[in-house]
């Protein structure tokens, strides 16, 4: 892709825990250094443990780095804001309201929200709820929508707040494989990917499956674990529009398996130690 502006940056960054049951220091991430772009659809894998979630945390300001800087537009990140959003695996609605007072939430209580009309607030929500697919669902509650349905209000609640950034934490792990799938094309969709890079958000999308990763991603963000580092970062040369016949081009299978043979040695380690149980 053309390189664009710097719209978030790591520089040498590191993170500590304590653990909760020892007290030992555990360093979870250390020495990253990072640029994602603006209109950049960027994806992190990486093992079990290497400290994918730590770096998103970092972005959306939930953590603090113990060593280095995290900037978005230059400015240090020094805690949560509407400009960058969250989106979860468990979705996170409100299960007492419905689609629509789900999606409303952010625009008529939050600061992004703030000197629109009761008829723009309305029709915020409303273009949102088409946008993802879930026209003639509005006043269904969380408990009645399929999992896909819900993460599409969590996406549109999401959008709502108009943030700069997407940060999205495996959102579509805990899908079947073929609503998996729908979604994946759903998100680009939803994202742009039609449209020019400075007309896109900045999306940050922390994923174990490699094939998504591949489908998704201008770049992919290959980690090794104990502690986190980025281990490769590799360039995704498949054009965009990406539909669903990108997963038969040949380019596609290489880079997936480029990306397995960068962590696979480590995955099997953890996924034997788990196996061995402590």
């Amino acid at each position: 892709m053309t390189q664009a502006a710097v719209k978030l940056q790591l520089e040498s960054v590191s993170k500590e825990f304590v653990a909760p049951r020892s007290g030992a220091r555990v360093l979870a991430v250390t020495d990253v250094d990072l640029e994602m772009h603006d209109g950049e659809f960027l994806c992190i894998v990486g093992p079990s443990g290497c400290g994918k979630s730590t770096i998103l945390n970092l972005l959306a300001g939930l953590e603090l780095p113990s060593g280095g800087r995290v900037t978005m537009d230059g400015r240090p990140i020094a805690g949560p804001a509407a400009e960058r959003g969250m989106v979860f695996q468990d979705y996170a609605l409100f299960p007492w309201k419905t689609v629509w007072e789900n999606v409303e939430f952010g625009p008529r209580y939050g600061p992004r929200g703030r000197g629109l009309s009761a008829e723009q607030r309305r029709q915020r929500v409303r273009s949102l709820i088409d946008l993802v697919g879930l026209a003639g669902s509005e006043q269904k509650y969380p408990h009645e929508l399929s999992g896909g349905m819900r993460q599409r209000c969590a996406l549109a609640r999401l959008l709502a707040n108009e943030p700069e950034v997407l940060l999205m934490d495996e959102p579509l792990a805990a899908l079947d494989a073929q609503t998996r799938t729908v979604l994946q094309e759903e998100l680009l969709r939803i994202w742009g990917q039609e449209r020019p890079a400075d007309d896109r958000r900045t999306v940050v999308f922390i994923t174990h499956a490699i094939d998504e990763a591949v489908f998704l991603a201008d770049r992919v963000v290959v980690m090794s674990s104990h502690p986190g580092r980025i281990r490769r970062i590799v360039e995704v040369d498949l054009p965009r529009p990406r539909t669903d016949a990108v997963r038969g081009d040949p380019r596609f299978q290489a880079l997936t398996q480029e990306i397995w043979h960068l962590i696979r040695e480590e995955v099997y380690r953890a996924a034997l130690a788990g196996a061995e149980g402590p």
